[in-house]
């Protein structure tokens, strides 16, 4: 494009003849020019690096947008040092080093501006300059769209950034703009950022979206205030503080995020009004570290699309949520670590579909007058250190109503819990608690269930139409000393006929007791609960530990099997008899681990393992109660830890036997609620070593890694007993074993048929050792009724024998 020329006119008449006239270039005309000049610059590409040193108007023409181009080679294409107006020019830098348009000092007003670059940054603004910069558009790819920086200030009005190879605005080193109806976009960096101490940025009625960083970066002392502006389709979080950040979000919206839309850290302060935060993958609200802080109030946090908690508080941080809404997530609020506090006041949690509120590793929550409908769990305080206080809040509508374990110890006051499918107040695993003034009505399950002889104090609490009664109080077990057990005072029910306590409950009768149709203070109850599983009655006579070691040792193979259960039981049973004789016995941890394929007999030696154990005493009733996955995992928090103490209490004096127990701590486990059930049992196993032997089993595999990942239950079992598959000769003989009890003989080359059957037959994952051996018999059973249902006057031995032609196709 040729080269243009430029007129320049001036406003004062003494000067008008000898300052107006048409000038060859930008420069010259800049020069000449005076106070108050106005330059019309012509259509053209001005390969010029023009610096504007006094208050001029610099302008294209009148009705063509764009037709200006100021393009030099390198270095800044315009540097505005004076209260200038530059308007409708198109700027290009080519000078990754230096900006496109520089605003050092005075006031300009910078108007209908296109930026299209590839510069360090599109617009530049730095020292006293405060610009007012109108309707004007960055296209940076390879650096920051628009930076303020060495308090450097000014106001951008309906300004758009369409692309920056690295932040769309950024502000440092004491900066301060404000941004007005403005829209960034397409950043590979962040949309917003602002660093360092006394930077700030003030944001009203703006967008960001499109961005690779986060949405709003504030950090390292930087303050900012964004009201009524929209963060959105970010690729990394939606707004990001650290480092003594303070940022306030006023009637903003931050939504379609894929991972955290806010998240805080090292002491930053959020304040959030009429804010609203849906659709993240991750957190809406991620808070973490002592002294940051997030102050919510008249917001709304909803619709997430991943699978975490919606607010998460950590590492010693604080959350006030006030008159705010939770709802349509997987979890609501999740406190977690010593010194970490949550206060809710005057809020709605709704529609999630695990745990409502959650609090562990001694952090605290407190709930006033708060509402929490249709959740799994309604507030779950976890274990010791945990607590805090539930004040006049009502749950309605949950699996479960408020769960207490582990030595949790919360104040639940006036609350009420309302049609819970199971329990509405469930205390187990040494949890505490202080119920007092607390109601549930409508429970499918107990008001009031406190297991494990747990120390919770119920104080004139009431329950009404609860299915299965209004308080169960379940034994602590042998092993409880005194002072265990729930303290009643003054509570009631609408039903009758409880009985009292039994001797490991503690029920205080005060003297202000209310009379009701109790009569007494609730008791345990003998309505049974419907079990997740099924144990068998163990058998009426007992048989000697001689008796099941000969069954142990007629087991087909296994050698080596036989040998570690003799000698862990000659372990046992030595120890027994020093204790007897008033000597010290050796500690022998029980509890076994079990490995190898299926089918290699690992259901019937645990079996006989308890009877060994019960015929010595060391059991009451060594019976064996099976277990998988299915059994003790839940479909929500709660309810996996109810499963898998009932399916323990089933086994008392017996042995648990977990098949597949690697399958509850699966390698992509993430939020999966078997890690529940596998810290549910280590404390059981703990607080009754000598009621339960638990054994875990599975492929030897699975079960070196599940041992690995979870050193807690390592730690309980005293030795790994590997069960080798059977080779073609032992299952050659599992099958003449079961010829013989069902009165089957093998004819002739059957044998040979079978060794080389199993020898043949895939060893893969559909290979079940001893079970194939018994299908392999069944299929042969089968196959000779085939041939002797057609002879009209068999013999005994067409009755009997079966041949090598018997066999099965291999599969």
């Amino acid at each position: 494009m040729a080269q243009g020329t430029v007129q320049v006119t001036h406003t004062g008449t003494s000067r008008w003849r000898r300052r107006t006239g048409e000038y060859a270039s930008l420069a010259a005309a800049l020069e000449a020019a005076a106070e108050g000049d106005v330059l019309t610059v012509a259509p053209g590409t001005y390969r010029e690096n023009l610096v504007v040193q006094r208050s001029v108007t610099l302008r294209g023409p009148e009705g063509s947008p764009g037709s200006v181009r100021i393009a030099p080679l390198d270095g800044v294409p315009l540097t505005v040092r004076a209260s200038a107006a530059v308007q409708d020019l198109h700027v290009e830098g080519q000078d990754s080093a230096a900006p496109a348009l520089l605003v050092e000092e005075g006031a300009p007003e910078l108007t209908d501006l296109r930026i299209v670059t590839r510069s360090a940054s599109g617009i530049e603004v730095r020292g006293g300059a405060r610009p007012t910069v109108r309707r004007c558009t960055v296209d940076n790819p390879a650096g920051i769209g628009i930076a303020v920086l060495d308090g450097g200030g000014g106001v951008f009005e309906e300004c758009e950034v369409v692309s920056a190879g690295q932040a769309g605005v950024a502000v440092r080193a004491g900066g301060h703009p404000r941004l007005e109806r403005c829209r960034i976009h397409h950043a590979s960096g962040v949309g917003l950022s602002a660093t360092g101490e006394n930077s700030s940025l003030e944001a009203v009625g703006c967008e960001v979206y499109e961005t690779r960083g986060s949405g709003v970066q504030i950090t390292a002392r930087a303050t900012a205030h964004l009201t009524d502006c929209d963060v959105h389709r970010t690729a990394a979080d939606g707004v990001t503080l650290d480092t003594d950040a303070v940022l306030t979000l006023a009637d903003c919206r931050i939504h379609d995020i894929p991972e955290n839309a806010v998240d805080l850290r090292s002491r930053s302060v959020l304040t959030l009004t009429r804010t609203t935060v849906r659709q993240f993958g991750r957190n809406g609200l991620s808070v973490w570290d002592p002294g940051t802080r997030v102050d919510a109030n008249q917001c709304e946090i909803f619709d997430s699309t991943g699978d975490y908690p919606a607010v998460w508080v950590s590492d010693g941080a604080t959350v006030v949520l006030d008159s705010c809404r939770v709802h349509d997530v997987p979890d609501a609020l999740f406190v977690l670590d010593r010194g970490s506090r949550a206060d809710v006041v005057d809020s709605d949690i709704s529609q999630v579909r695990n745990t409502a509120v959650s609090v562990s590793d001694g952090a605290t929550a407190q709930l006033d007058d708060c509402r929490i409908r249709d959740a799994a769990t309604g507030a779950w305080f976890r274990d010791h250190g945990s607590g805090g206080t539930l004040n006049n809040c009502t749950v309605d509508a949950t699996q479960t109503g408020v769960i207490v374990t582990k030595g949790a110890d919360p104040t639940i006051e006036r609350c009420t819990v309302d049609s819970p499918a199971e329990a509405g107040f469930y205390v187990s695993a040494g949890g505490r608690g202080t119920f007092q003034g607390c109601r549930v009505t409508g429970s499918g399950g107990y008001g009031f269930h406190v297991i494990d002889g747990c120390r919770t104090t119920l104080k004139k609490c009431r329950t009404e139409r609860c299915a299965r009664g209004g308080y169960e109080f379940a034994d602590a077990g042998p092993d409880a000393g005194p002072g265990t057990g729930p303290v009643v005072e003054d509570c009631t029910s609408d039903e009758s006929g409880l009985k009292q306590p039994t001797a490991h409950e503690t029920a205080v009768e005060t003297a202000s007791q209310s009379t009701s149709v109790l009569g007494a203070i609730p008791g345990q109850r003998t309505a049974e609960q419907a079990p997740p599983v099924t144990a068998p009655e163990p058998d009426k006579e007992s048989r000697t530990s001689k008796a099941v070691l000969g069954e142990l040792d007629a087991l087909v193979g296994l050698d080596s099997v036989k040998r570690e259960v003799r000698s862990l039981i000659d372990m046992i049973e030595v120890g027994r008899r020093r204790q007897q004789a008033g000597l010290k016995a050796a500690s022998v941890k029980r509890h076994l681990v079990f490995t190898g394929s299926p089918g290699t007999g690992k259901t019937t030696v645990a079996r006989l393992y308890g009877e060994i154990l019960a015929s010595l005493g060391v059991l009451e009733k060594g019976h064996l109660v099976e277990v998988s996955r299915v059994d003790l995992v839940g479909e929500h928090i709660g309810s996996t830890a109810i499963r898998t103490q009932e399916a323990f209490d089933k086994a008392r004096g017996g042995v648990l036997f977990i098949d597949e127990a690697y399958a509850l701590s699966p390698e992509d486990s993430g939020r999966d609620f078997g890690k529940e059930a596998i810290d549910t049992l280590v404390k059981l196993m703990e607080d009754h070593r000598d009621a339960v032997v638990v054994i875990v089993a599975g492929y030897t595999a699975e079960m070196e890694r599940f041992l690995s990942v979870n050193p807690g239950v390592a730690s309980r079992f005293s030795r790994t007993i590997t069960f080798s598959d059977y080779n073609p000769e032992e299952l050659l003989r599992i099958v003449e074993q079961q010829a013989e009890e069902h009165e089957y003989r093998l004819a002739e080359g059957a044998s040979e048929g079978l060794t080389k059957y199993f020898t043949t037959i895939p060893k893969g994952a559909a290979f079940g050792n001893g079970r194939t051996a018994r299908q392999t018999f069944e299929a042969m059973v089968e196959r000779h009724a085939s041939r002797v249902a057609h002879v009209q006057e068999p013999s005994t031995d067409d009755l009997t024998l079966l041949y090598a032609e018997d066999l099965p196709e291999l599969p």
